[in-house]
């Protein structure tokens, strides 16, 4: 049983082409996270957007935001090195439907509104990569092949 979750876990139905929704996709989840966590790149970091997230009804601030943020960061970095590719992607792809819901929902499809056109295409690919996994190039292939090469 063990051995099948773990099979399943590292498993990846994905080619090549996993890798280029992976780096994309995980540099931009990690520089949000970043925004987010230590006010890199322009953002707010925990206490300014704790505060934000507080004000849209998103209780308690603070953790919402380490919530958030850590999921965007540390999802992002796992996502770009395809390690543990399928729980980053599964987070992550539920980070963005609290993003559309929370706060661009009501401002239509449109980025240029704020809409949620952007955090839907995170969602979907994010959710592609847990459907398929991490792909060829990945740790997680990586791992697959020294841990299971044999073994049935």
């Amino acid at each position: 049983m063990k051995n099948q979750f773990a099979r399943t876990l590292f498993n990846s139905t994905g080619g090549y082409a996993a890798l280029a929704l992976r780096i994309p996709v995980g540099l931009i989840l990690a520089a949000h996270g970043a925004q987010k966590l230590f006010g890199w790149f322009g953002g707010y970091g925990l206490e300014g957007t704790g505060q934000w997230m507080a004000s849209i009804g998103l209780e308690p601030g603070y953790a919402m935001a380490l919530l958030a943020g850590s999921a965007e960061f540390l999802g992002g970095i796992a996502l770009f090195l395809g390690l543990l590719t399928r729980p980053a992607a599964v987070v992550s792809a539920f980070t963005m439907l609290v993003a559309i819901f929370s706060v661009h929902l009501s401002n239509g499809l449109f980025l240029t509104n704020n809409g949620y056109e952007y955090a839907l295409a995170l969602f979907a690919i994010t959710t592609a990569l847990a459907i398929q996994g991490a792909g060829r190039l990945s740790v997680d292939r990586l791992l697959q092949s020294q841990f299971f090469q044999g073994r049935q």
